[in-house]
């Protein structure tokens, strides 16, 4: 399962190389993979150790490198042709990666031979798409794993939430008003679920956009209309989840997405389906003598094609 999850990443990375002077798309890649779109961005990350994204902006400057170091061509006309859409953001590009403008190069070209050590990386495939998963090898560490992971079947449910957008680390501002509005309605942990739901991959997404909802589950026959000017309403889609139970501090939570997508998920015989995960918070941090959170995060999964 782990070597047909490499071979589609390896797709992508194949149709990216083919096509990396062409306007790309997140979708557009996603579609390429067969993962869903909502959970490519995490897959690909896992197994080559940068986003989709960040890896065409390495495939177009390592493409504007070979153009400057072998042809006669304008900074203009490369940046055309390896996929920057001016000469201004290849120059940024260029010289976070290597260091010097292309003008800087193209300069430079008669006088130095060390173009070969400029390109070296160019061929390599990314350590972390060859040298993936490391702990498949170590039966222990695999039981381990699995015996945290608890395959469970749900059924849709209506909640009322709180949007937050900015950090994660900030998200109790949205727990702090949906938290006071759900205890006016007598809606509480003993009788309620609350769940949050990351909506953007931090990734590849700015912080200061990342969504973020605050949910708390719904008694049958609550009256909505009540209270429209207060919260929102959405139902959460049901089906069949994966789900791994955290304990640690709130910074450290990222850590669990890597582990189901990059440790568990690979060789799981699933694949993660096109909708959100969801986090059933079962403590309130603050009130946790370590300060750490009890998280049951739930990754939605299909049988693997």
């Amino acid at each position: 399962m782990k070597e047909q999850y490499g071979e589609r990443i390896r797709q992508v990375i194949a149709y990216i190389e083919n096509h990396s002077s062409q306007p790309l798309r997140l979708d557009q890649l996603a579609e390429v993979s067969h993962f869903s779109k909502y959970h490519f961005t995490r897959i690909f990350t896992a197994f080559t150790g940068m986003t989709p994204m960040a890896f065409v902006t390495r495939k177009r400057v390592e493409q504007a490198m070979v153009l400057l170091s072998r042809t006669n061509q304008t900074v203009l006309e490369i940046a055309g042709e390896s996929g920057f859409e001016s000469v201004s953001v290849l120059n940024v590009h260029f010289k976070r990666h290597f260091g010097c403008t292309p003008s800087s190069v193209r300069n430079s070209r008669q006088k130095h031979s060390n173009f070969p050590s400029l390109l070296s990386n160019k061929q390599a495939e990314p350590a972390a798409l060859t040298d993936y998963n490391v702990a498949e090898g170590n039966p222990l560490l695999r039981r381990a794993w699995d015996s945290m992971v608890e395959l469970r079947e749900i059924a849709e449910v209506e909640v009322a939430y709180v949007r937050h957008i900015g950090s994660y680390l900030d998200t109790h501002h949205a727990w702090n008003k949906l938290t006071g509005w759900a205890a006016e309605q007598g809606l509480y942990a003993a009788n309620q679920q609350f769940i949050g739901i990351s909506l953007d991959d931090g990734e590849h997404t700015e912080e200061s956009v990342c969504r973020y909802d605050a949910c708390v589950t719904l008694p049958e026959g609550f009256e909505r209309e009540a209270h429209r000017e207060e919260v929102a309403y959405k139902t959460l889609s049901g089906g069949q989840y994966a789900v791994y139970s955290y304990y640690d501090t709130v910074e450290r939570f990222v850590l669990a997405y890597d582990t189901m997508f990059s440790v568990w998920l690979p060789r799981s015989g699933y694949e993660a389906d096109d909708r959100p995960c969801l986090e059933f918070c079962l403590n309130d941090p603050a009130q946790d003598p370590q300060g750490k959170c009890m998280v049951e995060l739930y990754v939605p999964i299909r049988p693997s094609a």
